[in-house]
């Protein structure tokens, strides 16, 4: 037995330094021309090696002898985030193919075979129990047939992947496997509380992809009740943090990509709850100023927020000059703020419809402030000799100016009305947005 030992721990450095390749190849080269490998890590992303795509579509990347074991991605076009596909390499030599219709298919992989079979077997088992579960059926003996089955492919294939990276991942995806006939709702119940039991999120080979996001994702996504959708994000959000515990730099990473995800769809109690609840304190204590700064913006531009107050250099007839604040003014029930630039061709098309639209509005109804974030007040200045009709505040520095920055503004043009006490309470999307949006107040309003 001590022979088999020394025997073993002997041929060990041999095969860690071995030289390994993983080769390629894309059904269409039109549209790609080089592949980017990079290691994938907790916080972000290594690059590691490049590689020319050739006319039959193949391509090869030679890994160093002491390259890391873990997951990788191989990118091939852009955008990034979009053009790209994760693989798990443990010092073996992997051939795959890829296209957009069937995906990614390995030739060669013990690892990647094992664990791509694992998710389409686990896939047709809860297949069948979502089929028995629609049809409406409760027959117990069905029911425990397919629980039965779900329960020996996880056993089978945990016990295949026994001294296998991929083993990590396929305990972290174990279902719920109940252990008697439940009804599709408690089913969905027990599934829900039973989620994070077997995910470990200080599992440094989980950690170095993107299983706990993804995961994480899916179960905020997934567990909600259809009539309280954002309280049922908010929910998740909790579970899921409890659930992350004492890893500091996975828990930045998830709540930053939950964050920007919900911000982007402009859900913004969910976002501003992240933020609030978790990631301002994470900036902080991380000296994080870029993050911490598009959480105070995005907060503050928020629905149901007083706007941030900035100066209006205001003309009366005779052409002087009075300093007003923002928040001070008191000539009408609503506010819009636009953002323009004398430079953005969407702003040239929009604001003179604006104007036109404006003359049909009472103005103890609306009053419209341009701010033109920009950086050439010469043009600026001939260019609202055409709108009198507004309020013109010069937005110097253009993307790096206090106002822009406060109403979190990422394009031109951008809208926001305030109602008279200058709380924001809607953003629309465009001019069109807004027209139709104030039509129906007006409309309201002569009801009234």
């Amino acid at each position: 037995m001590l022979k088999k030992l020394i025997f073993v721990f002997a041929t060990l450095p041999i095969f860690a330094l071995a030289q390994h390749t993983v080769k390629g190849k894309f059904p269409n080269t039109d549209d790609f021309k080089f592949a980017f490998l990079y290691q994938v890590t907790t916080q972000t992303s290594k690059f590691v090696n490049n590689a020319e795509i050739k006319e039959d579509g193949t391509f090869t990347f030679t890994l160093d002898k002491n390259q890391p074991t873990g997951t990788y991605r191989i990118v091939y076009n852009q955008p990034q985030d979009q053009y790209n596909f994760d693989f798990l390499y443990n010092n073996e030599d992997i051939e795959l193919t890829y296209d957009f219709d069937n995906g990614l298919t390995f030739i060669k992989s013990e690892e990647n075979k094992l664990w791509n079979s694992y998710n389409k077997s686990i896939q047709l088992v809860g297949n069948s129990l979502n089929n028995f579960y629609m049809k409406g059926e409760n027959n117990e003996e069905d029911f425990n047939k397919i629980i039965q089955i779900l329960q020996n492919t996880q056993t089978e294939f945990e016990k295949a992947a026994e001294g296998k990276m991929a083993l990590n991942f396929i305990t972290a995806s174990k279902p719920y496997i109940p252990s008697k006939y439940v009804d599709a709702q408690t089913f969905s119940e027990l599934a829900k509380a039973d989620y994070f039991k077997h995910i470990n999120f200080s599992n440094p080979v989980l950690q170095n992809s993107n299983f706990l996001i993804e995961a994480t994702l899916n179960y905020i996504y997934n567990f909600i009740h259809q009539e309280q959708i954002n309280a049922s994000y908010i929910t998740n959000i909790d579970t899921a943090v409890n659930a992350i515990g004492n890893n500091p730099e996975v828990k930045k990473v998830i709540l930053e990509v939950l964050y920007y995800q919900f911000s982007y769809e402009n859900i913004e109690s969910v976002a501003n709850h992240i933020a609030i609840t978790y990631l301002l304190d994470i900036a902080k204590a991380d000296n994080d100023t870029e993050l911490y700064n598009d959480l105070i913006y995005f907060k503050n531009a928020s629905i149901g927020n007083k706007g941030y107050d900035f100066d209006i250099v205001i003309y009366d007839e005779e052409g002087k000059a009075t300093v007003k604040k923002m928040h001070d003014l008191d000539e009408a029930e609503n506010y819009l703020i636009v953002f323009w630039s004398t430079t953005c061709s969407h702003c040239l098309e929009e604001i003179p419809q604006l104007l036109e639209y404006v003359k049909t509005i009472n103005p103890e109804q609306l009053k419209v402030i341009a701010i033109a974030l920009d950086e050439d007040r010469y043009r600026w200045k001939e260019m609202i000799k055409k709108y009198p009709e507004f309020y013109h505040v010069f937005g110097e520095g253009k993307w790096d100016n206090p106002i822009g920055d406060n109403y979190n503004v990422k394009a031109t043009p951008s809208y926001f009305v305030l109602d008279k006490n200058k709380v924001i309470i809607k953003k629309p999307y465009d001019f069109e947005a807004f027209k139709d949006y104030f039509s129906e107040i007006k409309a309201i309003k002569s009801k009234d």
